[in-house]
Formats: structure tokens, C-alpha cells, sequence
């Protein structure tokens, strides 16, 4: 996968732009994308992440997750962004809109993910401040997301605007197989 690949933004219904090196990108380049992002997901897991996977995570399983996610995007009802620092994807994002109709002014931030290579790089923050442009773009202003409990991301979240709304025990497996708290979060954009 090039560069150029990935540096024309979708618009999926959107006008809105994300600013380099954050790009927002359409089903057919995440399809193209697909082995890049299996990459940077078995990296997170290797690395500890708790984004719903435990080890070994086998490059099939790491593909099959992002290309289950394609019909979604495709229809307009998630959206994935990606920050690359020179040929690599260095880090991801998905915003995946609440399907309800009273739930209309809300959407879910998952599966932010940087690559341990490029991690205090400010990729994260650049991550969710384009998050929270696109989000705002499609008229979802109340944002909400959840974490591990302990996790790096526990501390970026609230530096990023976001209001802690408590923490539920023993919410899912971690990536070494052991029961993890989860964080749950939200941020108003109004």
C-alpha cells in the first residue's frame, strides 16, 4: 500500500476534512488497507492492548476483523480514520454511529489504536481531535467510548475533553486472557 493510497479523504456522506497526517478513509481503502491495519492490530494485542482480542491473534483472524468491518462504512454507518507517519499507518480510529432513532445525536469511539512504534507522538490526540470533527460533521455530538481500566488511554481520555462516567469490574478478557474493569467515558461536543 502507497501513500497515495490513503491520503485522498473520503467524504461517505461528509464534508468533512481531517487535516494531515489523519486521513478519513472509504471502504475501498480500507479494503486495500486491510493488511496494514491486521499489522498495527496484532502489534496493539502483542503489546497489551484490550481491544477485544486475546493472544496469539493470527494475521487471518487480525484481516477478517477489519474486512467484517467494510459493510458498515460502506453504508455510512461507521467511519475509519487512520494518522500515518511516512509509508506506515501509525495509528486508527473508528467512529461507529448510534443506529436508534432516539439515539441519533450520539456515535461510539473504538478501537484507537497506535502502533507501540509510534506511540507519544501525539497520534492518539491527533486521532480524536479529527474524531471530533467528523462527528460533529454528521450532527453526533454526544460522544462515548470505554477502555480498560488501568490502560494508557485511561489518562489521555479525560486530556482530550472526555468526562469519566465510572468503571464496571471484570468487564471482558484482556489480551493475556485475564479478566479486566473497563472505563467508560463521554464527551459533549455542544
Amino acid at each position: 500500500m502507497t501513500v497515495s493510497d490513503v491520503t485522498s479523504p473520503s467524504r461517505s456522506g461528509s464534508e468533512f476534512q481531517p487535516v494531515a497526517p489523519v486521513f478519513l478513509l472509504s471502504a475501498d481503502q480500507v479494503r486495500a488497507a486491510v493488511p496494514d491495519l491486521a499489522q498495527l492490530l496484532q502489534a496493539c494485542v502483542e503489546d497489551g492492548a484490550g481491544i477485544g482480542f486475546i493472544l496469539p491473534l493470527p494475521r487471518q483472524k487480525a484481516e477478517t476483523f477489519w474486512q467484517q468491518g467494510i459493510p458498515a462504512l460502506e453504508s455510512g454507518d461507521a467511519y475509519l480514520m487512520v494518522a500515518r507517519e511516512g509509508d506506515e499507518i501509525a495509528g486508527v480510529v473508528v467512529l461507529t454511529l448510534a443506529p436508534q432513532d432516539n439515539g441519533q445525536h450520539r456515535a461510539e469511539v473504538a478501537k484507537l489504536m497506535v502502533h507501540p512504534n509510534h506511540r507519544r507522538k501525539g497520534v492518539a490526540r491527533k486521532l480524536m481531535t479529527a474524531i471530533d470533527g467528523l462527528a460533529l460533521s454528521l450532527d453526533r455530538w454526544l460522544l462515548v467510548l470505554d477502555t480498560v481500566t488501568g490502560d494508557r488511554a485511561e489518562n489521555l481520555y479525560p486530556t482530550c475533553g472526555y468526562q469519566k462516567v465510572g468503571a464496571i469490574p471484570d468487564y471482558a478478557y484482556g489480551s493475556h486472557g485475564t479478566l479486566d474493569a473497563t472505563t467508560v467515558f463521554y464527551k459533549d461536543l455542544r
